[in-house]
């Protein structure tokens, strides 16, 4: 099936041709009709798999179709995301398809001035893309007004709602008011309890759902990886991971803001070309570092969670989890940077062996499996190092003029009396050295609690008994008959038939004294003669502390007569 075939209008074909689409994926294969058609669409789907045509291409056929309102046009629909990024990229789509068109859009997002973004407003505009905070603001201040908006797109929205923007959607869909001859499209990558009830809310009851993958499953193309390694070791496995000649590109996901400055500072100092972005960097640095990113300027871009959605950068050969993603959802949003529109992609995970449940949990959400992968010998280090140093020389030989350096050369051989192989190899070995870096791996070890690794009960036997008094968990052992008690079974006790609670202790205490074995240290004599005057003793210390005023008392006690 082509484009051609879902009833699309020439110019939108034409643009899409020349955008090089001529096979439509199968969400828009599914989407584009039903929303042609007029009704409401759930799309469920991965991210990378088209959904900003899905429902940019049912928006501009519709608006192409009517006929404007004469006097100042309202905003006719409405695209929401979740985050800047997402925006700018829907709006660039946007324009793309509409260039032979005279259909107006807009584009309003926060971190930048709102000068150049009012002064749009004021010409005019068909379908406008906004996020949920600068949307409200210019509503607020009267620049836009909601209430002749004829569809509704809601993307991304089980981000949206993670990140915090319930009470910014809520304000808005009051703003646009409720009438029955809106349209609305919501896409979203998984289906969260929340997102189930926002489709309840916003989309009629003969709405279209469209499923192309189960959600939160990863897409089959990419070579998931997965290395155990330390904290410490990270970075040495990181700069080894670069060296690949293969990894033209590599986006490096890492959990905090201040750890993705610190990647990228550490990348840039080992001379590797990085940028960062996240929540705390401006929209004008975000924009600059990612625009330096897809122009080839640097190979690495350093991002939180903010840049795992929507994000499309073409021949993104590598992504890379520098820390094992908090939600199992977020891996797929992760990855899905990689083998888009059908292309392959590899994905590696640095994970300590604290984290493995993490990596477990990820499998079984999105059905997929992690290959672990065993981490690189001093060797295979200087290997890598070397290659990256001889790959660059010889790029250097190809497009560079190196006579000067020729002669240089030719007249030390000459001296010296030796050859271009061996003065070569002395020059590698004083470039990246003889010896790899040893990267240590993270072997999982049994950590020991605060009793220490014996546990409470003392001992250590294999079988986990090792909280509480006794095996930590009770059992029910048979004593007369039907009747059961709590306590240990016949198979926990001891040789001599002890269980080791008190009543045993005490007929093992007067067995010892019977017999006249020594107990405590002394004979049985002397053990009567020792208890019966620490008795003796104890009892006068209480009596003394009962009549002496004010220890231990509020008020003084008469002494007795």
């Amino acid at each position: 099936m082509e484009f051609r075939d879902l009833g699309i209008d020439e110019e939108l074909l034409h643009a899409l041709s020349d955008a090089g689409y001529t096979v439509p994926t199968p969400i828009q294969e599914q989407a584009i009709p039903a929303a042609v058609a007029g009704k409401d669409v759930l799309g469920l789907a991965q991210t990378g798999t088209g959904k900003t045509c899905a429902f940019a291409i049912p928006i501009l056929q519709k608006l192409k179709n009517e006929e404007r309102l004469p006097g100042f046009p309202p905003i006719r629909s409405l695209i929401l995301t979740p985050t800047r990024e997402l925006a700018i990229q829907i709006y660039d789509s946007l324009v793309s398809y509409a260039k032979y068109t005279d259909i107006r859009c807009a584009l309003v997002y926060g971190g930048v001035s709102q000068y150049n973004q009012t002064e749009a407003l004021s010409a005019g505009v068909d379908v406008l893309v906004a996020t949920p905070g600068r949307l409200n603001d210019l509503c607020g201040q009267g620049y836009i007004d909601l209430e002749d908006i004829e569809l509704f797109v809601l993307d991304e929205a089980d981000r949206m709602l993670d990140m915090g923007f319930v009470d910014d959607v809520e304000r808005i869909i009051r703003r646009m008011g409720e009438h029955d001859d809106m349209q609305t499209l919501l896409f979203s990558a998984t289906m969260p309890k929340s997102v189930q009830s926002l489709v309840k809310r916003l989309l009629k009851d003969d709405f279209t759902r469209v499923e192309v993958n189960p959600v939160s499953t990863t897409v089959e193309k990419i070579d998931q990886s997965v290395y155990f390694v330390d904290r410490e070791n990270k970075k040495k496995l990181l700069l080894y991971t670069l060296r690949d000649p293969e990894l033209h590109r590599a986006l490096v996901f890492v959990r905090t803001k201040s750890g993705c400055d610190r990647v990228a500072h550490d990348l840039n100092r080992a001379h590797v070309g990085a940028g960062a972005i996240h929540g705390d960097k401006s929209q004008i640095d975000r924009q600059n570092a990612l625009n330096r990113f897809k122009e080839g300027k640097i190979r690495v871009l350093v991002a939180t969670d903010i840049a795992a959605r929507g994000l499309d950068i073409s021949d993104l050969s590598h992504v890379i989890n520098y820390d094992v993603p908090t939600e199992p959802e977020n891996y797929v949003h992760r990855i899905g940077r990689t083998g888009r529109a059908g292309r392959k992609g590899r994905s590696f995970t640095f994970a300590n062996s604290r984290e493995i449940y993490k990596i477990r949990e990820i499998e079984r959400v999105c059905h997929t499996t992690i290959t672990e992968k065993k981490l690189p010998g001093a060797a295979k280090v200087l290997k890598a190092k070397a290659d990256k140093y001889l790959n660059k020389a010889w790029e250097l030989h190809e497009h560079e003029d190196i006579e000067l350096m020729k002669s240089f050369l030719q007249r030390k051989m000459e001296e010296e009396g030796c050859d271009a192989l061996e003065l070569a190899a002395a020059m590698l070995k004083l470039q990246v050295g003889d010896k790899g870096e040893e990267i240590a791996a993270d072997e999982y070890t049994k950590r020991g609690n605060r009793f220490g690794d014996r546990g409470r009960s003392g001992r250590d036997d294999g079988e986990g008994r090792s909280f509480g008094r006794g095996d930590g968990r009770r059992k029910l052992g048979r004593e007369d008959g039907e009747r059961r008690r709590f306590g240990r079974s016949d198979r926990d006790r001891r040789d001599d038939g002890s269980t080791g609670f008190g009543e045993d202790r005490r007929r093992r205490r007067d067995e010892n004294r019977e017999d006249g074995r020594k107990w405590g240290g002394c004979d049985k004599k002397t053990a009567d003669r020792k208890y019966s005057g620490d008795r003796a003793e104890r009892e006068a210390k209480k009596r003394k502390k009962r009549e002496e005023p004010g220890i231990g008392n509020s008020f003084p006690k008469r002494k007795r007569s």
